[in-house]
C-alpha cells in the first residue's frame, strides 16, 4: 500500500512521535522512509542587528541536519531505507512539494511543532498540508494531548 512515507520534522516532542508512527508503519509496509526537516526561511529575516541572516540559517540548518540524522539512524536500527532532506522555504509549501516531486504515498507529521503563538495566528503547517496535500497525510498527536 506504501512504498514511499514522508515524515516532515521539526525535532519537537509531536513530531518525534510522528517518526515513530512512521518508522512502524514503514517497517510494517517494508517502505522506504523520507525525513524532511524544514528550514523556515521567514525564521532567518527575523534576526537580532548582531546577527547575520547567514548566521541564523547556518543555526536553523545545522539544527534540522541533526534532527533528520537522529531519525534516520532510529529508522536505520529497524532496517527501513531511508532518505534524509533539509530544504529552505515555507514549511508547507515545501512539505507537499517534496511528497510531489519523490512520489510519495503518504505523510505523516504531528499536529503541531514549535511555533507556539505563530500557529494561532496564521494556522498550523499540519492544517495547510492536509489541506494542500494529493496524497494522504496521517496526523500523529503527542501522547500527553
Amino acid at each position: 500500500m506504501y512504498d514511499r512515507i514522508l515524515v516532515p520534522t521539526d525535532g519537537s516532542a509531536c513530531a518525534e512521535h510522528a517518526v515513530e508512527h512512521a518508522i512502524d508503519l514503514a517497517e510494517q509496509y517494508d517502505a522506504e522512509l523520507h525525513v524532511l526537516s524544514v528550514v523556515d526561511s521567514r525564521d532567518v529575516s527575523h534576526s537580532a542587528p548582531a546577527i547575520s541572516p547567514q548566521q541564523i540559517e547556518q543555526t536553523l540548518r545545522d539544527r534540522a541536519e541533526s534532527v533528520v540524522e537522529d531519525a534516520a539512524d532510529r529508522a536505520g536500527a529497524a532496517g527501513i531505507e531511508t532518505v534524509t532532506a533539509v530544504e529552505p522555504g515555507i514549511p508547507d509549501d515545501v512539505i507537499v512539494d517534496y511528497a510531489a516531486d519523490n512520489d510519495c504515498d503518504l505523510i505523516v507529521m504531528g499536529t503541531h511543532g514549535r511555533t507556539g503563538l505563530e500557529r494561532y495566528l496564521l494556522g498550523s503547517v499540519t492544517e495547510r498540508t492536509v489541506r494542500r496535500s494529493a496524497v494522504p497525510v496521517l496526523t500523529v498527536r503527542a501522547p500527553e494531548e
